[in-house]
């Protein structure tokens, strides 16, 4: 039985009760961690809350900069977008909580950890496996998950016991944000034909109409600079959401196929990832040989996998690391995107490890390709489909194009 407990602390209405129900049902000191990963709200009195529900103690730790470079920038790397399309906002953060869970526990010698996440969600999997993966001598306790309160029964319990929320029930969205974007989710979007309400939306507001040019340059496939201004990561991405967000461009409205088996109706804000992953796939189609190109875009779907089924401290993610490290030597370059109310588009890209030619490339004076090379080259390549046709018509006379191959074997095998 656990005696102290570090707890993924939000300071929202969930974790903000955990803390005293923990105190109350497990009899366990609870230590409040809170870890910045450039949510809103991140320092607003979090740790004054913490020690008002009941923690012995309330760290904040600010890991924007290790968030942004450690976790962000592989994902970016890898164009990971789960389903082709959502780029892991939530599911990149939790294993840094976790890391640095884990952490706090060790320093104030917790025997176990807790989050605040439900029983149907994709969160519970992603703070459990990471902390099993890093520490499986923890407990690791689930309060949401085993109360079994209702949202207006958590807000009559912090009232009952003096626990300072700013939760109501007539706030009924449930939003995660971080660095990489917003998830918005409940209230009418869990029908899946509403249109979601234009209130939800912060980061895609439309302020801009005159569209504009932005330039981002990569530098090993990280990028490293808006419009030839360098730029850390962590201030790259907060321009970019505001730059491209101000066109109304970066939302996501999709169904998506959760861990735990059921589909779910998500919204997301993400300007800056679905930007930067557009500008950085765009680069690659010049820097990466063929073969190389068309493995990793193999790959990429299963790396985003790993990321979503809390998979992120597995050794197939390390090892897809290794393989993402080497494919991005060349990836170093310039990406011009052009945007405009609602839309974002690539216009231009550039490298001086570019492998188009234009010599090679070109139908004007310039051309420097071989065109006596192609004759037999295509002879060879197609020798094989040849040699096999001769070989039809002599058995069979002339081949129908339109009948497949399969269905004249079945032919050739019923004749006595």
């Amino acid at each position: 039985m656990a005696n102290r407990v570090v707890l993924a602390y939000s300071g929202g209405l969930d974790t903000s009760v955990a803390v005293r129900w923990l105190i109350e049902e497990h009899g366990v000191e609870v230590i409040a961690l809170c870890a910045d990963v450039g949510q809103s709200g991140s320092d607003d009195g979090i740790r004054e809350r913490a020690l008002a529900a009941g923690a012995i103690e309330a760290e904040v730790v600010d890991c924007r900069d290790e968030f942004a470079r450690d976790y962000v920038v592989p994902a970016l790397r890898a164009n990971a977008r789960y389903e082709g399309t959502y780029p892991l906002v939530s599911a990149l953060s939790r294993p840094i909580i976790v890391k640095h869970m884990v952490r706090a526990a060790r320093e104030h010698n917790a025997d176990a950890v807790a989050h605040g996440c439900t029983g149907k969600g994709n969160d519970q999997v992603r703070f459990e496996v990471s902390t099993r993966s890093l520490a499986p001598d923890l407990e690791v306790l689930a309060p949401v998950r085993t109360w079994g309160m209702t949202r207006e029964e958590s807000i009559l319990y912090a009232y009952r016991h003096d626990i300072p929320i700013t939760a109501t029930k007539e706030k009924v969205y449930s939003i995660d944000d971080n660095l990489w974007g917003r998830a918005i989710e409940c209230g009418e979007m869990e029908d899946p034909w509403a249109v979601p309400p234009p209130g939800v939306w912060e980061l895609t507001v439309p302020t801009e109409s005159e569209p504009r040019d932005l330039v981002v340059s990569f530098d090993e496939g990280v990028p490293v600079a808006l419009d030839g201004e360098p730029l850390g990561m962590v201030g790259l991405i907060d321009r970019m959401n505001r730059i491209v967000g101000s066109f109304g461009w970066g939302r996501i409205d999709m169904v998506e196929n959760r861990r735990v088996g059921i589909k779910s109706r998500e919204t997301y804000e993400c300007p800056a990832a679905l930007a930067l992953i557009m500008a950085h796939a765009d680069l690659e189609s010049i820097t990466l040989e063929r073969d190389l190109a068309r493995e990793k875009s193999r790959l990429e779907p299963r790396y985003a996998e790993l990321i979503y089924d809390g998979l992120w401290f597995s050794p197939l993610r390390q090892a897809f690391d290794a393989f993402i490290d080497e494919s991005q030597r060349l990836v170093t370059g310039d990406v011009r995107l052009r945007l405009s109310p609602g839309r974002c588009e690539v216009t231009g890209r550039r490298s001086e490890f570019s492998l188009y030619d234009y010599g090679l490339a070109t139908y004007d004076a310039a051309d420097s390709f071989r065109h006596e090379d192609s004759a037999g080259f295509v002879r060879l390549w197609g020798l094989g489909l040849e040699t096999w046709a001769s070989k039809r018509v002599a058995h069979d006379g002339e081949i129908d194009p339109t009948t497949p191959a399969a269905e004249l074997d079945g032919e050739e095998a019923m004749r006595p």
